[in-house]
């Protein structure tokens, strides 16, 4: 059992460095994708401003923050929200929502629906845009109110 020992530690030791090294390579290969999304939606909203310029619209910020007051159970809580853009155009004022992909841009994927229902609220907007990038689409959504 004695000389099994050097050799059994041996292949563990291995082991171990083989699933490091595994993992690093997994780690890696997610961050390279983070980075490739975050550039492609960097990209996509400057196009996003492109487009709602020619349309007429004037950029007044972007990455606009603001925080909204929720009440559960008697309990006061605060949600942050950022908007893409904040433009204007005939004196009025539109949230622009920026979306690239296949499924984001439609205003009937929950999520995006819930988002731009949200920025009605927090914002009061006088209007909302969807800007779907990769169609080089600009859209007014609006939300009927009873």
């Amino acid at each position: 059992m004695n000389t099994l020992m050097p050799y059994l530690l041996l292949v563990l030791s291995l082991l171990c460095l083989i699933l490091v090294m595994a993992l690093r390579m997994s780690l890696r290969k997610g961050s390279k994708a983070s980075r490739a999304r975050n550039l492609h939606a960097q990209q996509g909203e400057a196009l996003a401003e492109r487009l709602l310029q020619r349309q007429g619209f004037s950029i007044v910020d972007r990455q606009v923050a603001r925080s909204w007051s929720v009440d559960v159970d008697g309990e006061i809580l605060e949600a942050n929200v950022r908007a893409d853009l904040l433009v204007e155009k005939g004196g009025r004022t539109f949230v622009a929502e920026v979306k690239t992909g296949s499924l984001a841009p439609d205003p009937l994927y929950p999520p995006t629906r819930r988002q731009l229902l949200e920025y009605l609220f927090v914002f009061d907007p006088d209007g909302l845009l969807l800007v779907d990038v990769d169609n080089r689409a600009v859209h007014e959504v609006v939300f009927p109110v009873a």
